[in-house]
């Protein structure tokens, strides 16, 4: 999941954190354009949970991507 901003990286991280999905911030790739230098990675099965966080909570954010081959595919919200 990729952010325009670092604030909203760092406020989805706690939400995520708080309701127990496993998470990972690391450094967006380079191959997903976005105005924030950190993203979040969750588990595939998570999707469902981290969606309804997002919407819930009115958290800003880029996109959600799945990493296929040596690029990106966007994840429908």
């Amino acid at each position: 999941m990729a952010f325009d901003s670092t604030q909203q990286a760092l406020r989805a991280e706690m939400l995520l954190e708080y309701a127990e999905v496993e998470i990972d911030l690391f450094p967006t790739p380079k191959e997903i354009t976005a105005g924030c230098a950190l993203s979040i990675r969750f588990p595939h099965e998570s999707l469902p949970v981290v969606k309804d966080i997002i919407a819930s909570e009115s958290v800003e954010i880029r996109g959600i991507y799945s990493r296929r081959g040596i690029g990106y595919d966007s994840i429908k919200l």
